[in-house]
């Protein structure tokens, strides 16, 4: 049971609201929790840090004097980087850096991945699948997956689903029927 709440208290309660803050964005951010399925409030605190200190390196990478060749050098890696991660879509321009947000790291993470190529139907199923999975694999819906690591995500050859898909689509081997 709880205590009934004293005078002062209940005068204190009245001045703050705990739903909305003004230093918080807890309306934008509870929405992008949603949308891209995030369970941890740390994660996406995580991405929002990562993308504000891409943001202010690009700033300070264009500060640099342009015919200096550690800005052509800094800038080629940080864009090769960050197309690597797959957080921007070409290696152009510095530009592309000042639209790196939290979102931009949520779109590259395990489940949302696995809804792209055709894996899960919702990211709440893809979340489930990927907390189910065995030691071996991968068992962190916040893995961010490259575009590298995108071409090996699949099913584990130990996976009931994998098999059954192959059933479906005629390509199950007499091999992988013994096993």
């Amino acid at each position: 049971m709880v205590r009934k709440l004293k005078f002062h208290e209940k005068k204190l309660l009245k001045k703050v609201d705990f739903l909305s803050w003004e230093i918080d964005n807890n309306l934008h951010e509870v929405k992008i929790m949603k949308k891209y399925y995030i369970q941890r409030r740390e994660d996406y605190t995580k991405y929002n840090r990562l993308s504000r200190h891409v943001r202010e390196l690009a700033r300070k990478i264009k500060e640099i004097d342009v015919k200096d060749p550690f800005r052509t050098e800094a800038t080629s890696q940080l864009l090769e980087k960050l197309y690597a991660m797959g957080l921007i879509p070409t290696k152009q321009s510095l530009q592309l850096c000042d639209k790196v947000t939290a979102s931009s790291f949520c779109r590259r993470r395990l489940p949302v991945v696995m809804v792209r190529l055709n894996m899960s139907e919702t990211l709440k199923t893809a979340v489930t699948f990927i907390e189910q999975g065995r030691p071996e694999v991968i068992a962190d819906p916040a893995f961010l997956v490259t575009r590298n690591l995108e071409d090996f995500v699949t099913w584990s050859h130990a996976s009931a689903i994998r098999s059954h898909v192959m059933e479906y689509n005629e390509m199950r081997d007499d091999f992988d029927l013994m096993s």
